[in-house]
């Protein structure tokens, strides 16, 4: 939105960015796993121009200027949720609507041949932090005890805490040997029954209330609520290779931080 040291994407049509740009990090994007909006034909098209045109636009833009790094993110959607091990190296076809937007969304974000500003995409797990996302959504019945698996829980979850995820935005920003695809996920590989009984054990509460499929697809709408109950098995290889240090590399130490009462984000 326009405003005091804002750029609204008018703006960026009509001028451009700025001179003196030194670096572009691009997360625009609509909420996916907002449950007040209904999974309808209208509501995906905003899902995919929010980050599609954007990031186009962002790319034209960053082009034009001197700009070091242009860094976007992308999502582990990216990938088959057949089971098998991922790494920043695997190339994959789409195979449905959320595998085919990040085709979509990182080809959108690509510069021209010739162009010599260096281009990291950052492919984002699910990401947890206490005041928005998933963690928002099932804080409270958790708290309340009525926490539980979703689906089987036999499903894996890609994750990452909002801080590290944060981080490596940095990171990828700062490191100059860094270029191509980084898979923004923990180190380590879980399962959602894991998460789950992590949570609940880090709140001190019971999870014996399962969310069934059914009830997953029916709040989710079907093809969104693959995001949670199919999830993939992801490596952050090259994050590793780079030497990234995590603040919370296992769950057990970011669901400690997401039950506390005071918990902040920043």
């Amino acid at each position: 939105m326009p405003g005091p040291c804002r750029i609204s994407w008018h703006d960026l049509e009509k001028k451009g960015l700025p001179e003196d740009v030194s670096d572009v990090i691009n997360v625009a994007g609509q909420n996916i796993l907002d449950v007040t909006r209904r999974w309808t034909p209208g509501y995906k098209q905003n899902i995919c121009n929010s980050r599609i045109e954007t990031t186009k636009a962002l790319a034209k833009a960053v082009s034009s200027t001197d700009a070091k790094s242009f860094v976007t993110i992308s999502g582990v959607a990216y990938y088959p949720t057949d089971g098998k091990e991922y790494t920043e190296e695997d190339k994959c076809e789409p195979y449905d609507f959320l595998s085919k937007l990040c085709h979509d969304w990182e080809a959108a974000a690509k510069l021209p041949d010739d162009c010599k500003i260096r281009q990291v995409t950052i492919r984002s797990g699910v990401v947890l932090g206490r005041t928005g996302g998933m963690i928002q959504q099932i804080f409270p019945p958790f708290f309340m005890g009525a926490g539980g698996i979703m689906g089987t829980g036999k499903q894996y979850m890609p994750w990452i805490h909002i801080r590290d995820l944060v981080r490596l935005f940095q990171h990828a920003m700062c490191n100059e040997n860094l270029h191509g695809v980084l898979n923004g996920v923990a180190p380590q590989i879980i399962t959602n029954h894991e998460f789950t009984k992590a949570f609940a054990e880090a709140l001190w509460r019971p999870s014996f209330l399962p969310m069934p499929t059914a009830v997953v697809n029916l709040l989710f709408g079907e093809e969104r609520a693959k995001i949670v109950l199919e999830g993939q098995k992801v490596i952050p290889k090259k994050v590793l290779e780079s030497d990234f240090k995590y603040n919370f590399p296992d769950i057990q130490s970011a669901c400690k931080k997401f039950a506390q009462l005071n918990y902040s984000d920043t």
